[in-house]
């Protein structure tokens, strides 16, 4: 409750908040007594995938076979599913063994957040590091074309 509560004081003048706020407290209403912070993760990450018309199918590791270690993990994880590229942040160039996905036959790309167009928001100047709530709320439908295709 508290956080909606912030979200309409931070947003409730944007552009697109009387479109996209019934939506959003939606959301954090039926995750209001959700035990496990995963669960509401997923739901939140699936509305924005569909407001923004993300079609990238998302699947837990609860359906997977786990094994011990980070890149051991994610090779595993990737061999699967049948994927052959793994994305993933820069800072996780700090702990991910390079070479073991490259045994695999699983090329590494890591996401250059830079060069993301400037969109409008409601207090200038722009700032780039917030959430995709801010894009969503200030763009509308026009949000993905401020976003990079992977």
């Amino acid at each position: 409750t508290r956080h909606w509560s912030t979200m309409v004081q931070s947003y409730s003048q944007t552009a697109y908040f009387k479109e996209y706020g019934d939506v959003f407290e939606r959301l954090y209403h039926d995750c209001g007594e959700e035990c496990f912070l995963s669960r509401v993760n997923v739901k939140f990450i699936k509305t924005m995938c569909q407001l923004l018309g993300i079609k990238t199918k998302i699947s837990s590791s609860v359906e997977y076979t786990l094994v011990n270690g980070k890149t051991e993990r994610l090779v595993h994880l990737c061999q699967q599913t049948g994927a052959r590229e793994y994305v993933s942040g820069p800072t996780a160039a700090e702990y991910l063994d390079e070479n073991l996905l490259k045994n695999e036959g699983i090329t590494l790309r890591y996401i250059d957040y830079s060069g993301y167009p400037e969109y409008h928001q409601l207090f200038p100047p722009f700032e780039h590091r917030v959430s995709c709530v801010d894009l969503i709320f200030n763009e509308g439908p026009h949000a993905a074309k401020y976003m990079k295709s992977f």
